[in-house]
């Protein structure tokens, strides 16, 4: 990844993904299982592709939704779930995410 900005957000899924990982399907700390890794590498091709890249919102307020369906759904339950303790375990990309939270989506794509 050569934008600094995008690997800040991988360096936050990865952090999402390893405290879900731990606390629900029991792997060892810094270790993911198979499924997670699969997402994990999903998430990464995808933020590598985000034709917003320095001006990327959360994915929560952005109007381009690039993952499939089935991988939305599973990142939201890891977000769900991982969200509210990455203040307790990640403080720094915690309040990192919440700002660019507030960040406004940028306007739609013509064409």
């Amino acid at each position: 990844m050569k934008n600094k900005f995008i690997r800040k957000e991988y360096k936050t899924i990865e952090a999402m993904l390893g405290l879900y990982c731990h606390d629900l399907h029991g792997t060892v700390k810094h270790d993911l299982c198979a499924d997670c890794v699969k997402l994990l590498a999903y998430g990464k091709a995808r933020l590598e592709k985000c034709p917003f890249q320095e001006q990327k919102p959360t994915c929560a307020k952005c109007p381009v939704h690039c993952y499939k369906p089935e991988m939305r759904d599973k990142i939201r339950l890891v977000m769900r779930y991982a969200g509210p303790r990455m203040l307790k375990n990640h403080p720094l990309l915690a309040i990192r995410h919440l700002l660019r939270g507030r960040k406004q989506a940028p306007p739609p794509r013509k064409g």
